[in-house]
Order: structure tokens, then sequence, then C-alpha cells
């Protein structure tokens, strides 16, 4: 026997909580932004980057300018309307005629600097492609490497992060997060040639500043040393500079921590100050004896 269910009851015990605690983000309310619009705007963008590999599509030369042309148009309306609702949510003001000019702009500069991020797209796929032995292409690093498609959504947060767009961009990283495992802050400025290998459980903080052909491995926390809200919007972070190799569950913490140019960090070291450039830093090695029976 079923048990007796007062569905309407329950309904409207929901729809009260809708009001009571919020939590609802209605469709017909300019509120707040669409997680799944989002997503789709940042679909279409890799799509565009990298034609053919990321979506189930017939990409020929024939077509690719209509193809390339109808994205580009998806992603310039949904991502406006989204921005738009972003803004207005940041804003708490009655502004939607400048925020809706705002959105329009700043999603036509992103259409505008797909080329320039599709450069350093192409150029984090080479640094995969020349510091994993195991890769034998670059279409093999674009279809499954997860680190390059971290490093690429992230190119895009950056840019909307850099224009103050809210939300928007943190909904791009933890999507990506998500799915690959690696956490990059929106906020956190990267230059070019950059190769996280494996990648699972990566973390790189807001204020993080990471110079040219730097490479990663699983595990690197690049953090905080302390997290408290008085510190938001100072430099919390470590700067890493060109040529860096961080190895394995390291962990390199504080706003003031340099690693210089050329350097490498061993496998689960814990740094919380500056190394120079050109050297190499080792976790200190532990061995304990047990006693024989």
């Amino acid at each position: 026997m079923f048990y007796m269910l007062n569905l309407d009851k329950t309904i409207d015990k929901i729809l009260d909580s809708y009001k009571k605690e919020g939590g609802a983000n209605f469709s017909n309310e300019k509120f707040f932004p669409n997680r799944e619009n989002v997503i789709q705007v940042l679909k279409d963008i890799e799509a565009v980057i990298f034609p053919g590999f990321h979506q189930a599509e017939n990409v020929c030369e024939s077509n690719i300018k209509y193809t390339t042309g109808e994205k580009l148009n998806r992603i310039l309306k949904i991502l406006s309307s989204e921005t738009e609702k972003a803004l207005l949510y940041a804003k708490k003001e009655s502004c939607e005629e400048s925020c809706r000019l705002e959105a329009e702009k700043i999603s036509s500069e992103l259409i505008e600097a797909i080329p320039e991020i599709r450069k350093q797209a192409v150029k984090d796929a080479e640094a995969a492609l020349n510091g994993d032995p195991a890769a034998k292409s670059i279409e093999e690093i674009i279809l499954s490497y997860p680190g390059p498609e971290a490093i690429l959504v992230h190119r895009i947060a950056h840019f909307l992060n850099q224009r103050n767009v809210p939300i928007i961009p943190r909904i791009m990283s933890e999507y990506i997060h998500g799915k690959t495992g690696i956490d990059i802050h929106p906020g956190a400025t990267i230059g070019e040639s950059f190769f996280i290998d494996h990648g699972t459980g990566v973390v790189v903080g807001e204020t993080c500043v990471i110079g040219n052909n730097v490479k990663l491995y699983q595990g690197v926390t690049l953090g905080a040393l302390s997290v408290k809200k008085s510190l938001s919007g100072k430099k919390r972070h470590p700067t890493i500079e060109d040529d860096v190799t961080i190895y394995s569950g390291a962990t390199i913490l504080g706003g003031e921590t340099v690693i210089g140019k050329g350097s490498t960090i061993g496998g689960n070291v814990w740094l919380t100050e500056s190394v120079p450039p050109y050297s190499t830093t080792v976790a200190k090695q532990e061995t304990v004896l047990g006693k024989r029976n």
C-alpha cells in the first residue's frame, strides 16, 4: 500500500520556502545568470577555437564560415543576456540600459579576442606535446588532455574577470574544475605555453602570477598562507617566474613567495618563502627503521 502523500501541501511548502529562503532563479526576472546558458557559451567558444573536436558536428571547409558565424551570433546573444543579469545583480540598482550596453560591449570584445585566445591555446597544446613523451600529436592533446582544456577555459574566464564581470567567470572555472579536477581561479594571471600534466588536484589561487613555459604536475597547490576576508583584493598567492617546473604534491604558499626563473620544485615540497632563479628544491627525506621481530 502506498503512503498517502499530500502533494499539494508539499508543493505549497516548497514554494513558501522560495519566498522565505530564496534560492530560486526565475527566468522571467533579470536576477542571476543561468549556469547552463553560461556553459553552453563556453562550449561554443571551445568549438570555435578548436572546430570539430568538442562538439558532434559536421565541419568542413565548405561550411566552416557559416557554422562559425552561427556560433558567434549565438555566443553574443546568450553571453550578452547572461552578463547583463550578472551586472544587474551585482550593482543592486536600476541600471538596465547601461548594464545592457556594457554587457553587449564586453561580449563583443570577447568575440574579437578569440583569435588571440586561440593562439594562446595552440601554444599551450604545443607545450603539452613538447613536455609529455607519451603525447603523440596536437590532435590527441586537444581531444583528450584535461590540462590544456582547463587552461583554455581559464583564459576565457580570465578575460571576463579582467573586465569585472561578476559570477560568470567563476561559473566557468568551477565547471571545468568539476570536469578535470583542476581548480584555477579566474583572477590568476598565466603566461603562455603553460602545461599541467595529469592535473588532478591542482589548485591555482586568485592572485597567483605564473610566467611563460611553466609546467605543473598533479596535486600542486599555489595557495595563500592565510584565508581571511580582510585579505580580499591583496596579493595572497605566489609568483612563479618563467621556465619553472613544479612536481606533484608540492605546496607553495604566500603572496610574497617568488619561485625564481628556471627553478625546479620537487614533489611534496612545502614552501612559504622564495627560492632563487635556477635552483632546485627538494623535500627533506626521513628514514624510519622499524624493529624486527
